[in-house]
């Protein structure tokens, strides 16, 4: 157990000692003692493998445009645990979140078994953004949907975003069994908006929401102008975005819709850093998504290589990302990052090893400063975990003091 003397923020992250714990009895206790959500809240809940993050920021950013004064729950976070919890106007302040947790932790200090990290951080969300007077709120799930802690809530719309392979070891070892787990956010009569998705994919999709009648969409990408988030994929996001707020009832306007999408801010996804925008920063952290980055890239920059400064968490196919990586990279920077879910360098460079690929020039870092530090001609890109994205925003930011490394 924790120590008194320590902060809230760091309670919470030491209870990600207690892991990932799928199920909703924990949440629902919480959410009982604290009279949540509050009344007259409602929700637009966001599931799937990639993408997540993006539609929901595309709908934050589109009910911004509408004067809507909405809530957003996203993770992970990229540098500071704040940017998980935010409203319109600004994110969840550092007092605030002491506050909160210092409740949640008198409450639950006795509890068997005791509240994840990620069921606390839900929780300490929802009372914020009950105390901020949302209506509104974006929930992005955490792992799965179907036992994740923001099923815990019914919402005006369920929005299910690209499925493919991620998280096997917990949400199953085929496409089918992932989209189940992933349709566990269908709720009775609940509107569900999607893509088009792999045919085992989308008649499981289908089939759950047929049986719990709820209306179905399939969408196709955005035909608007280009979204603010770069890339074929996001036109298929802004899409996702902008039917799954309609579905839930809002009406927003085309042009509301256009100008939320162009506004829209989400570092991390193809994100130029630096003023020649030499540097691009892309959390594609399992292989649909390492396709959909070397797709971007080569749409933006035919022809060209990267110096691609790399590191993944260790339970990802990662022969698969670097075989696929290969065609736009001419020299790799492995590194770790800092979280005990990252591979080593060496365990990285001896992957790429046993593919017996064309040569590629690698060097294995000491760290992501290093990695990024080191001489570069050329474009540089920093690809693989998000937790690696994060520390190299922090670096680049000069902010590396206030990053907080986190394994969930």
């Amino acid at each position: 157990m924790a120590s008194d003397h320590q902060s809230g923020l760091e309670w919470l992250y030491g209870t990600q000692l207690f892991g990932i714990k799928l199920g909703l009895e924990n949440v629902h206790r919480l959410l009982a003692a604290l009279g949540l959500p509050g009344a007259g809240m409602k929700f637009i809940h966001v599931a799937g493998t990639n993408g997540k993050g993006s539609t929901c920021a595309f709908m934050h950013s589109i009910l911004r445009e509408a004067g809507i004064h909405a809530g957003l729950f996203t993770s992970p976070h990229l540098i500071r645990f704040n940017e998980r919890i935010q409203d319109s106007a600004r994110m969840i302040s550092d007092d605030e979140i002491e506050s909160g947790l210092s409740r949640l932790r008198a409450l639950v200090q006795d509890w068997n078994p005791h509240p994840t990290f990620f069921e606390l951080a839900f929780v300490l969300a929802l009372d914020w953004f009950r105390d901020r007077g949302l209506e509104w709120v974006i929930l992005e799930t955490g792992m799965g949907g179907r036992l994740d802690a923001t099923n815990a809530v019914t919402p005006a719309a369920s929005v299910i975003t690209s499925i493919g392979w991620d998280h096997m070891e917990i949400l199953g070892d085929t496409l089918a069994k992932i989209a189940l787990e992933k349709a566990g956010i269908i709720k009775p009569g609940v509107p569900v908006v999607t893509q088009a998705q792999p045919d085992e994919v989308q008649h499981v999709l289908q089939a759950e929401a047929a049986r719990q009648s709820s209306p179905f969409v399939v969408v196709e990408p955005w035909q608007g102008d280009a979204p603010g988030l770069l890339g074929p994929h996001q036109r298929q996001n802004a899409a996702l975005a902008v039917h799954g707020l309609r579905a839930a009832g809002l009406r927003i306007s085309g042009a509301e819709a256009e100008r939320g999408l162009a506004s829209v801010k989400w570092p991390g996804r193809f994100y130029r850093v630096g003023p020649d925008q030499g540097l691009i920063i892309d959390g594609a952290h399992n292989l649909d998504a390492v396709r959909m980055l070397v797709e971007t890239w080569q749409g933006e920059f035919p022809g060209e290589k990267a110096v691609v400064i790399f590191g993944v968490a260790g339970n990802k196919d990662v022969r698969a990302m670097l075989r696929s990586l290969a065609p736009i990279v001419k020299e790799w920077r492995f590194t770790a990052f800092r979280s005990p879910r990252a591979m080593p360098a060496a365990a990285l460079q001896a992957a790429w090893q046993d593919l017996e690929m064309p040569p590629i020039s690698v060097t294995i870092s000491g760290g992501v400063a290093e990695a990024l530090a080191a001489p570069a001609t050329g474009r540089r890109l920093v690809a693989g975990s998000l937790y690696l994205v994060g520390e190299a925003l922090a670096l680049l930011a000069g902010d590396v003091g206030r990053f907080q490394a986190s394994t969930q």
